[in-house]
C-alpha cells in the first residue's frame, strides 16, 4: 500500500486485500496477523475477533504501582508520568519524610483507564517486608516500578525476588540523577558519561542476587534526559499489546521523540481502527456502515487529540511547566482540529468529491445484497486508514508547533 498520504485513496482499495498492504509491517506481528483475518474474510470468527479488538482497545486498565524507601522521590515520579508538578492541584504530596500512608491511586489526567499507584515505602512501620505484596493487594498491578535515589537495599531486593516469584514485570529505577550530575559537575575531570556508566554499574552489582535486572537512570524533573526513553523502549518490548496502547497515549509530550514514539504506535493502531471498520460493514444493515464510520473516526482523532497534549487543560499545564501564556501555545496550532475534534474539523476531512462518492458507494453497496459485502468492507478499510492518517498528520504538526514554541522541539 502507497505511504502517500496525498494520494487519492481509489489506488489503496484496488491494493488493500494484495501482499502490498502488508508491507513496511514486517517487524509489526500482529498488525500482519490482523491483515491476514481480514484478508480471509467473510470468516464469522474473524470479524467478530477484529470487531471485538477494536471495541475493547479504549477500554483496557492499566496499573502502574511505584514503591521503594522513604525520600526515594515515588511522589514525584508519580507526578511526572502524569504530566503534573509537584505543586499543581491534584498532584501527590511529596516531602523528606513518608507522605504515603496507604496504596494511593493517581488517575491519568486526560486516560481515566491508566492509574499509577504511589505504594507506602517498604519497611515502613505500617508496611512490614514479609507481608508487604499483600499489604498493598499485588495482584492489582500490572507492572512494580522499585525506585531509589540512592543503594538499593535489602528490602528492595527482596521485593524483587517476590515479585519475580510470581512471575509479575518489575522495574528498577535510580531516581534524581540530576542531583548526582549537579553534586559532580564542578569536578575538573568531570565527565557525565563516565558518572552514569558508574552509578548503573553500580546498582546491578548491588542487585546481582536478583539476576542480570535492567537498571534505568531517571529525573522525574526532565523526563526525556538519561534513560526514561529506553525504559519506554522496554516497557514496549514486553507489556502485552493492549496495555502497551494504554502506556503509550498516556505519555506526557515534553519531547519530539515522545511525540515520534505515540504517532508511530497511532499508525498502527490505525490499522485495527480500519479493520475495525470493514468488520462493521458486512454487517448488512442500510446506513449503519457510515454512521459507524463516523464515530470511528471521532473516537480514534479524540484519542489522538488528548494524547498529544493539544486540548487546553493540557496546554495550561504545559504553559505553566515553561512559563508562557498559553493561549500563545494554542495559536500555534493552525489544523483544521486547532479548536477540537469538532464535527466540522472531521467533516473536513471528508470534503472531497472521491472521498464523498467512495462513502456513498460504500453505504449502498453494504446494505444491497450478500455477494456486495467484501468490496463495502475493502472501500471501508481503504476510506479510514486513508482518513485517520491525514487526521493524525495534521494534529502531529500542531503539537510539533506547540513544542517548537515552548521550546521542547529538541530530541
Amino acid at each position: 500500500m502507497s505511504g502517500d498520504l496525498n494520494a487519492e485513496p481509489e489506488s489503496d482499495i484496488l491494493d488493500i486485500y494484495g501482499d502490498g498492504v502488508a508491507e513496511g509491517l514486517s517487524d509489526d506481528k500482529e498488525t500482519q496477523t490482523l491483515v491476514k483475518k481480514f484478508k480471509d474474510f467473510p470468516s464469522d470468527a474473524a470479524v467478530r475477533k477484529v470487531k471485538e479488538d477494536f471495541e475493547t482497545l479504549d477500554h483496557v486498565t492499566l496499573n502502574i504501582a511505584v514503591t521503594g524507601n522513604t525520600g526515594a522521590g515515588k511522589s514525584t515520579f508519580v507526578n511526572a508520568m502524569r504530566g503534573l508538578s509537584n505543586d499543581e492541584e491534584g498532584a501527590a504530596d511529596t516531602g523528606v519524610t513518608e507522605t504515603t500512608m496507604v496504596p494511593t491511586p493517581f488517575l491519568h489526567l486526560t486516560m481515566p483507564n491508566v492509574t499509577i499507584w504511589d505504594l507506602p515505602g517498604i519497611g515502613t512501620p505500617n508496611f512490614k517486608a514479609k507481608t508487604y505484596l499483600s499489604d498493598v493487594h499485588f495482584e492489582r498491578y500490572d507492572f512494580f516500578i522499585i525506585l531509589t535515589s540512592e543503594r538499593f537495599k535489602e528490602n528492595d531486593i527482596n521485593l524483587a525476588k517476590a515479585i519475580k516469584q510470581k512471575k509479575r514485570l518489575f522495574y528498577f529505577i535510580r531516581s534524581k540523577i540530576d542531583n548526582d550530575i549537579n553534586a559532580e559537575n564542578r569536578r575538573r575531570d568531570f565527565n557525565e558519561e563516565r558518572l552514569l556508566d558508574k552509578i548503573r554499574d553500580d546498582c546491578k552489582k548491588n542487585l546481582s542476587s536478583v539476576g542480570k535486572p535492567q537498571v534505568f537512570l531517571i529525573s522525574s524533573f526532565n523526563l526525556n534526559d538519561y534513560d526514561f526513553n529506553r525504559f519506554m523502549d522496554t516497557l514496549e518490548k514486553e507489556l502485552p499489546e493492549k496495555k502497551k496502547h494504554a502506556l503509550v497515549l498516556s505519555l506526557p509530550v515534553y519531547s519530539l521523540e515522545t511525540l515520534d514514539r505515540k504517532k508511530k504506535h497511532l499508525q498502527k493502531m490505525i490499522w485495527l481502527t480500519a479493520f475495525g471498520s470493514g468488520a462493521i460493514a458486512v454487517v448488512a444493515i442500510p446506513g449503519l456502515t457510515v454512521a459507524c464510520d463516523y464515530g470511528i473516526i471521532m473516537s480514534f482523532l479524540e484519542n489522538v487529540f488528548r494524547s498529544f497534549g493539544l486540548e487546553d487543560t493540557s496546554l495550561q499545564r504545559l504553559a505553566t511547566r515553561v512559563r508562557l501564556n498559553w493561549k500563545d501555545l494554542k495559536a500555534e496550532m493552525k489544523s483544521s482540529f486547532k479548536d477540537g475534534v469538532t464535527t466540522d474539523a472531521v467533516t473536513s476531512l471528508l470534503a472531497t468529491p472521491s472521498m464523498a462518492s467512495i462513502m456513498t458507494l460504500k453505504g449502498l453497496m453494504s446494505g444491497i445484497i450478500p455477494f456486495m459485502q467484501l468490496p463495502a468492507g475493502a472501500i471501508s478499510v481503504a476510506v479510514i486508514h486513508y482518513l485517520l492518517n491525514k487526521g493524525l498528520n495534521e494534529m502531529e504538526n500542531d503539537a510539533k508547533s506547540v513544542l517548537e514554541k515552548a521550546r521542547l522541539h529538541q530530541v
